[in-house]
């Protein structure tokens, strides 16, 4: 058991979290639906926070810009191999740049944990012309 702890507290079957979006392809304005699917891992863990960024990429400058963060604070306890889900909403900004080759987005969730690394997955999504 205490070998258990310790692997997961630098990443090695810690819960894991998911973000399973309703479609990957969105207007200007439109909102996006999904949950946070979160597994337990090996042992019990406390949550601390999720946090889901929505990311501008460029490629080919190699930059990215956070453009909304949302965040959700917690003190529950994930028990191992459990499993839970969170509804999420967002509402994309209206005037934002549709997804270009040289401009990308994508969601990037973490859930971070009283103790231990980080879990992050990482949901592109395609941001298209409003349709007339």
């Amino acid at each position: 058991m205490l070998l258990r702890k310790y692997m997961s507290l630098v990443g090695i079957g810690s819960a894991q979290i998911d973000l399973i979006l309703e479609k990957d392809t969105y207007e200007p304005g439109e909102t996006v639906k999904g949950t946070f699917h979160i597994k337990g891992g090996t042992i019990e863990q406390k949550l601390k926070r999720i946090e889901c960024d929505l990311v501008r990429v460029d490629p080919v400058l190699e930059l990215e810009e956070v453009i909304h963060t949302a965040t959700i604070l917690t003190s529950s306890t994930i028990e191992a191999n459990a499993g839970n889900q969170l509804p999420v909403t967002f509402t994309l900004p209206k005037g934002i740049p549709t997804t270009t080759e040289i401009r990308t987005y994508r969601f990037t969730t973490r859930l971070f944990f009283t103790q231990g690394v980080a879990s992050v997955d990482q949901d592109t999504i395609t941001i298209v012309e409003v349709s007339k």
